[in-house]
């Protein structure tokens, strides 16, 4: 007993990374409430779970806060775009399903249709973690979710099951695992991104050698 209550046990970090997740989806739905928000909160999240997954988080609530703070204004231009884009999406879906086989064209409007909203999705799941790892012009940071996205499409695939299946789970099977939500998905898809970003993390610069001579 007195091993499973050490919190370096397997699986009472495993309970601990649980309870986090629950708490963390917590502050993610309230730091979205406003909905404009729901960029940055969403950064805020991911920048908390890959922590976690290298035991670096601390305290998390105030560190989901300071990321909040920090990520708000480019966050929230980012979110506002990818909400135009969506809205833009949708009408497009509306007005192509209304349209569907009428012509040779409309299969190639169709073709580039789906192009562009995979392409949204892969934005969706790895800009907001891109944005909590990395500093960079809201231009280069779509262009590198997509080439990351598609570079690395055994993880693109893996992310889009995950929060499938949350999905999947939340509507159809267990309404209460809504609970865990976000915060749970972000955690798990941090573990498949953060061995990623550290290939893609500029070299860190070594320490300059004292080149004074000895006396």
């Amino acid at each position: 007993m007195r091993n499973f209550l050490n919190p370096d046990n397997v699986v009472m970090s495993f309970i601990t990374r649980i309870v986090y997740a629950v708490w963390l989806n917590i502050l993610w739905f309230i730091f979205s409430l406003p909905v404009f928000t729901a960029g940055a909160s969403t950064t805020a999240l991911f920048y908390v779970t890959l922590k976690m997954v290298k035991n670096e988080e601390g305290d998390i609530t105030s560190q989901f806060i300071r990321a909040f703070r920090e990520n708000f204004r480019f966050s929230t231009k980012v979110w506002l775009i990818i909400l135009a884009a969506q809205a833009v999406l949708a009408l497009d879906g509306y007005v192509l399903w209304h349209m569907r086989f009428s012509s040779a064209f409309w299969t190639f409007l169709t073709a580039v249709y789906i192009v562009l909203l995979a392409a949204c999705f892969i934005f969706a799941m790895y800009i907001f973690p891109l944005m909590a790892r990395f500093e960079n012009t809201i231009r280069a940071m779509f262009i590198n979710s997509v080439m990351i996205g598609l570079r690395y499409l055994l993880c693109t695939a893996a992310m889009a099951a995950i929060y499938f299946i949350m999905l999947l789970i939340i509507v159809r099977f267990f309404t209460p695992a809504v609970i865990f939500g976000e915060g749970l998905c972000a955690f798990l898809c941090s573990y498949l991104l953060s061995g990623i970003f550290d290939r893609l993390a500029p070299p860190e610069d070594p320490p300059e050698e004292n080149t004074a001579e000895k006396t």
